[in-house]
């Protein structure tokens, strides 16, 4: 399995040095879209076995969920590469599976616990593996908006720029209503089955609470005071952090109910 993962990574990491050549022509690549699909279905494979191998659902640690999480925003990457209706979305995908492959080194790192085990019973729930996949899913497609919104901060053209925020605004709409699922309803249904208790103000809930204010105060901005500009993109980039804190900054910095390895 270490051996699929670590293969899985290198072809990423091809796939990632191509765009890097390509996004200074303008024409694009026909290798990297495949190579990127090919490390998600790498990624999906090693879940598989490892779930066999601890006869549940491979999604209960921190090294399970990263790589679940990485096959998902390499799945979304590659789609955005395929769709040629959508303008700039060269750069959308690369930043994309550039942060897949940041996450795929953190998996491969001291950091996380790589044995399979079984879990604990209170992580053996239908309701968790809802609450994580949605979440995760949801994350995935605010990577890619937080890969629109850096690039809308950084151009110079205001056609781009508008460009780059449709994109951020379709993936948070995407994103939000599944990521409010995982994170809020399911967590709440699974916490309230494995401890009793819908809510416990845990740091990861708080955590993943503030994320959805930030993406919520996202929506109310873009939907209700119709903005476009600058700030707007920067919200988008700040809920994107605030994920990444949820995950790793939780895990590692402010231990609870969540924290695991």
């Amino acid at each position: 399995m270490t051996i699929i993962s670590t293969a899985a990574c290198i072809v990423l990491a091809i796939a990632v040095i191509i765009q890097i050549v390509f996004l200074f022509r303008k024409n694009d690549d026909a290798v990297s879209r495949w190579l990127v699909l090919l490390a998600a279905l790498l990624l999906l494979t090693v879940s598989i076995i490892r779930s066999i191998q601890i006869r549940f659902i491979a999604l209960t640690g921190t090294f399970e969920s990263l790589i679940f999480y990485a096959a998902v925003i390499c799945i979304i990457a590659f789609v955005y590469k395929t769709q040629r209706r959508i303008h700039r979305s060269k750069i959308i995908s690369f930043i994309s599976a550039f942060i897949a492959l940041v996450f795929l080194a953190i998996a491969s790192s001291p950091l996380t616990g790589k044995e399979a085990l079984l879990p604990v019973p209170s992580l053996r729930s239908s309701w968790l593996l809802l609450h994580v996949s949605f979440a995760f899913i949801g994350e995935s497609f605010f990577v890619v908006s937080f890969a629109a919104a850096l690039a809308a901060l950084l151009t110079k053209t205001e056609e781009k720029r508008l460009s780059y925020d449709k994109i951020t605004y379709t993936a948070i709409a995407v994103g939000y209503p599944v990521f409010t699922a995982g994170a809020l309803i399911f967590g709440a249904i699974w916490a309230q089955k494995a401890w009793g208790i819908w809510w416990s103000w845990d740091p990861k809930e708080t955590w993943a609470l503030i994320t959805w204010l930030v993406y919520t105060f996202y929506l109310h901005l873009r939907l209700i005071s119709k903005k476009t500009g600058k700030i707007i993109s920067l919200v988008a980039v700040i809920g994107f952090l605030c994920t990444v804190f949820t995950l790793f900054g939780v895990n590692y910095l402010l231990p609870g109910l969540h924290s695991y390895k």
